[in-house]
């Protein structure tokens, strides 16, 4: 382009994992690296398009699909139009996930993993403590069901690694498939 702007290719970058598992503090620092490589990018997380966009839908199984289904709606249309789309979501169930995937194309899948114990110690509101009490219902990894997924592009031990290092992983996973030039995309230092 004449303007010294350049089209890119969009791409979905989707982080599910347990609540406390390191998605959001991974997604900040990758989308810090993308913004200062210049790569066009928005971040979707779940906490923030639930209040946003999804207001009003409950965590009943439903509920939960309608809300990754949307965040994958947006995701498609942004990445569709050269966009990198950070999503962190819990996105609990692989059929929905899998449906997102499918309707994307460019959809890379990074499975945040952590044990639930270490979530809960991490868990600076006390979300895990209310749900082993009862307090609250279908909360995923206490008393509603986490699946992970089967194949994704990239796994993250985030109980074994630093976020810095994870974010890393995130970055070498995108030039390896293709999506970011490893000279020009994002800062390596």
């Amino acid at each position: 382009m004449d303007n010294g702007t350049r089209p890119g290719r969009g791409f979905t970058l989707w982080f599910t994992g347990l609540s406390g598992a390191g998605k959001t503090t991974i997604t900040d620092i990758v989308e810090k690296e993308l913004r200062d490589g210049s790569v066009p990018v928005e971040v979707l997380d779940g906490d923030i398009v639930r209040t946003n966009l999804s207001k009003g839908l409950g965590f009943s199984r439903e509920d939960r699909d309608t809300n990754v289904l949307r965040i994958g709606f947006v995701a498609d249309l942004l990445t569709r139009n050269g966009v990198g789309v950070i999503v962190s979501a819990i996105s609990p169930y692989k059929e929905v996930r899998d449906q997102v995937r499918r309707n994307i194309g460019d959809f890379v899948e990074v499975f945040v993993d952590c044990p639930v114990e270490v979530c809960a110690e991490r868990d600076v509101k006390g979300l895990y403590a209310r749900a082993y009490a009862g307090e609250i219902k279908e909360f995923t990894g206490v008393s509603d069901p986490y699946e992970p997924p089967v194949s994704p592009e990239l796994t993250l031990k985030t109980d074994e690694e630093s976020p810095e290092e994870s974010a890393r992983r995130v970055l070498d996973t995108l030039v390896e498939l293709g999506y970011l030039d490893m000279a020009e995309e994002y800062n390596r230092a």
